[in-house]
């Protein structure tokens, strides 16, 4: 038992190498703030996407009342989203800039920390 001791203590004393990895490990926020300005691009581009399929299906109606209809309702569907969009982003960037906090659009998310590093 003494020397299965001993040698867990010299195990542990072993030092490890620090190893350069050639990029830095990004933090939970920078990580969380790409993840929410990613939401909003992919959201838009979906928006621009539906926007082309109801102008693609309008074009391709024939004629048809029904089909125009649909159509119309795809691109009126496609403008709503992207105005909540751009709406959402001008709201949080002046809530950003007034209150000086990140919440991920124009600045990075800030977390409060409860112990400071000196």
């Amino acid at each position: 038992m003494f020397i299965a001791q001993d040698n867990k203590s010299a195990v542990s004393s072993v030092p490890i190498p620090k190893v350069d990895l050639g990029f830095s490990i990004p933090t939970f926020a920078q990580v969380l703030t790409f993840l929410i300005r990613l939401f909003f691009v992919v959201a838009g581009l979906v928006a621009l996407l539906y926007l082309l399929l109801g102008a693609f299906a309008w074009i391709t109606s024939g004629g048809s009342k029904e089909a125009i209809d649909k159509a119309r309702e795809k691109i009126q569907a496609a403008l709503v989203g992207l105005i909540l969009i751009f709406a959402v982003l001008a709201i949080v960037t002046v809530m950003e800039n007034i209150l000086s906090i990140g919440l991920g659009i124009s600045r990075q998310i800030e977390f409060p920390q409860l112990i400071q590093k000196n």
